[in-house]
């Protein structure tokens, strides 16, 4: 489906996140290990914050292992907060306007999964989306009216509560549909100061998703690791596979679960649709 990660911490290099690992983002675009798909081609995009007061984002059609403009874009540019996801279509066209992260205001999200049968339940999803709303809507991904319904029911005030408000909409439509498991979803969603990402599925056989290790912790246990030392106490990601193999450096997050990164801290709750 598709691979994707939420970096927050001190200013690194873009590429620091999406070429030098060993198994980073690029490596995954063409050789995911834990994804349904082994390869993500269907474009990617990149989202990051900056000086201005909505985020950036660089989206292309390319495969992320074959854009150009991508490698000396990454090369130069540096953030500390950003987001990034290489697609694999369920379906909805290759096209920039499906690609994520989707942005709104300050607002970014991206969606490793699907809304199962989504040309079938996609007329009643679309009409609960809040009439202001409905005009920003650019693609004809279920990612993105995915997105759109989170807003609706209130992402700005209340992140999880409108995921989980959203959530359970897709359920309730794809059942009435005759959609036995309506949604497969590991979601990532920022304001810029706080990343909240989720982990769910009606199966209850979700996605691959995982956060990091306090890096204090990892700066002890490899002391010889020169780039543990140039992150800062605050570093954080949030991946769907890990980036390297790094003993210790990854903890799954559980079934059913959202993580809240906040500075330094990690908080895993429990995620449930209402």
């Amino acid at each position: 489906m598709c691979r994707w990660i939420a970096y927050s911490g001190s200013p690194v290099l873009i590429e620091d996140l999406l070429y030098k690992p060993a198994n980073s983002l690029v490596v995954q675009s063409k050789h995911s290990r834990l994804g349904v798909e082994t390869v993500n081609g269907d474009g990617f995009g990149v989202g990051w914050y900056g000086s201005h007061e909505t985020p950036g984002i660089y989206h292309s059609i390319e495969p992320a292992w074959n854009d150009r403009n991508l490698r000396e874009l990454s090369a130069q540019a540096s953030a500390g907060r950003v987001f990034a996801h290489i697609r694999a279509s369920t379906g909805s066209a290759v096209q920039q306007t499906n690609c994520h992260p989707f942005r709104h205001g300050r607002w970014l999200w991206m969606h490793n999964g699907a809304i199962a049968n989504f040309p079938t339940v996609k007329r009643d999803l679309t009409l609960a989306v809040d009439p202001s709303l409905y005009p920003d809507i650019e693609g004809s991904t279920d990612s993105e009216v995915f997105f759109f319904l989170a807003l609706t029911f209130g992402l700005a005030e209340d992140p999880p509560g409108a995921v989980a408000r959203a959530v359970g909409l897709i359920e309730e439509t794809g059942r009435r549909h005759g959609v036995e498991l309506p949604i497969q979803m590991t979601v990532a969603t920022t304001d810029g100061e706080t990343t909240w990402a989720f982990r769910y599925s009606s199966a209850r056989q979700s996605r691959s998703l995982f956060h990091s290790t306090d890096v204090s912790t990892l700066r002890s246990q490899y002391p010889d690791n020169p780039v543990l030392h140039d992150l800062s106490k605050d570093a954080r990601l949030v991946v769907s596979e890990p980036l390297g193999d790094l003993r210790g450096a990854w903890q799954e997050i559980p079934e059913s679960s959202c993580i809240i990164v906040r500075g330094a801290r990690a908080d895993l709750h429990d995620f449930a649709p209402v």
